[in-house]
């Protein structure tokens, strides 16, 4: 199920190859994790209920820290000496050129940690093994607090890099970075001091322009049918995006890497020209209702978001981001069009998880829509990078693209035309 980093065209995520994979990797603490790798398995059945998160909870408590891992870390730095040579994590990341990059993106208690573990290939049947993401519980969040840090990076055993992201339009981020006077504590961007509401605004938007640039794959999760909060982020960045090329672009060809060197090398690793690089997205709305998953309103919100981006990257065929009329995995196949030319951005809506996800129930279950999601994301094309680069190279370059991100003018000016609107304080 590997993706392909090779140059140009769309990729897909294939089968693994015959040949011996890298184990996969658990960042969790060696002595409560089983020395085998996670089976690649899903079960419907288990499908990690009350009880499995409590366990997890449990077991994790008992763990340290692994923000130190993160490569995005709570200061808004991006760290990549954690994970290449000089440090036991070199093996996380090799030099395989054939691999994608998963990324998700939301607002806290949406279920993005979930879908992450799903397409990680964990088993909550299996006795002794940690969730590669801690799962908010109804209590963390209730307590206003959210359970990942910056850019938290997993690597399976299929060679996908995936990205769990702290919260956006959070809360509880908002609070930690807020001082007493109001301001931030994260100086963004470039440096300058803004109150801590208009830069949690401006870091939820430098998320999203680096995850469409360095991801194959974006998860865009929201919470039920009439939350468009995230739509509406993922519009504004798709307008302040420009410039910002792919983790390959910024890798010199062979030839210009025999004819410069050195800090003169370094000066002409700018931006690919062949086009404006923007990871395929798929919308996932999560928690819906048995009320919110009827034919007509399905319909409409296919309708609703395909209208909403009719004139985004995210609708750009080049791209690989829209796909024929997909059918909504739970809900009747009557809700999709007649037309076969039609096209739409990738919607998947899932249904809140019940206590009893028994057959009888009029539409699919939590888990077996969960497990639907992941086949599709797994078999999905998508654009691949301009260039062939490895594993290391795609995350040495993915730090290039953050301070990019960060020093970008265009997001620059728009953080000052939200200062001078007089919807933020001073």
């Amino acid at each position: 199920m590997a993706g392909s980093g090779s140059t140009g065209g769309s990729g897909q995520l294939s089968n693994p190859s015959s040949a011996s994979l890298p184990p996969k990797i658990l960042l969790a603490k060696p002595a409560l994790v089983t020395g085998a790798p996670v089976p690649g398995k899903f079960s419907r059945g288990g499908g990690g209920g009350a009880g499995v998160d409590d366990d997890t909870a449990s077991l994790r408590s008992r763990l340290p820290s692994i923000g130190s891992l993160n490569l995005l870390s709570e200061s808004w730095d991006f760290h990549i000496d954690r994970f290449l040579p000089g440090c036991w994590k070199l093996k996380f990341l090799t030099e395989n050129t054939d691999f994608a990059v998963i990324g998700v993106i939301g607002p806290p208690g949406v279920g993005k940690s979930t879908i992450m573990n799903e397409l990680y290939g964990f088993d909550p049947t299996s006795p002794g093994m940690l969730p590669p993401y801690t799962v908010q519980l109804e209590e963390v969040r209730a307590m206003a607090r959210h359970c990942s840090m910056g850019i938290e990076p997993r690597v399976s055993a299929e060679r996908l890099i995936l990205l769990d992201t702290q919260p956006v339009l959070s809360p509880s981020v908002l609070a930690e970075i807020m001082r007493p006077d109001g301001s931030s504590t994260i100086p963004v961007p470039g440096g300058e001091s803004l109150s801590a509401e208009l830069a949690h605004e401006i870091m939820s938007i430098q998320l999203g322009v680096l995850l469409t640039s360095i991801c194959h794959i974006l998860l865009v999760v929201s919470e039920g049918v009439h939350d468009q909060s995230m739509w509406r982020l993922m519009s504004t960045v798709d307008l302040l995006k420009h410039g910002i090329p792919d983790p390959s672009s910024l890798t010199p060809s062979p030839s210009q890497s025999s004819t410069t060197s050195g800090p003169e090398k370094d000066s002409k690793d700018k931006v690919h020209e062949a086009g404006e690089y923007m990871a395929a997205p798929i919308f996932v709305h999560m928690k819906l209702q048995d009320q919110d998953l009827t034919v007509h309103n399905c319909e409409q919100l296919k309708k609703a978001l395909t209208h909403y981006f009719s004139t985004s990257s995210f609708m750009s065929e080049r791209h690989g981001n829209v796909a024929k009329e997909q059918s909504f995995s739970s809900v009747a196949p009557s809700a999709q069009s007649g037309d076969p030319d039609s096209v739409a951005p990738n919607l998947f809506v899932i249904p809140a998880r019940n206590k009893d996800e028994s057959p009888i129930n009029q539409y699919e279950s939590h888990t077996s829509v969960l497990w639907k999601l992941r086949d599709q994301v797994l078999s999905m094309n998508h654009l691949s990078f301009s260039r062939t680069l490895s594993e290391r190279d795609w995350l040495k370059n993915s730090a290039k693209i953050w301070e990019l991100v960060k020093n970008s003018a265009i997001i620059a000016e728009y953080s000052k035309t939200l200062q001078n609107s007089g919807l933020y304080r001073r």
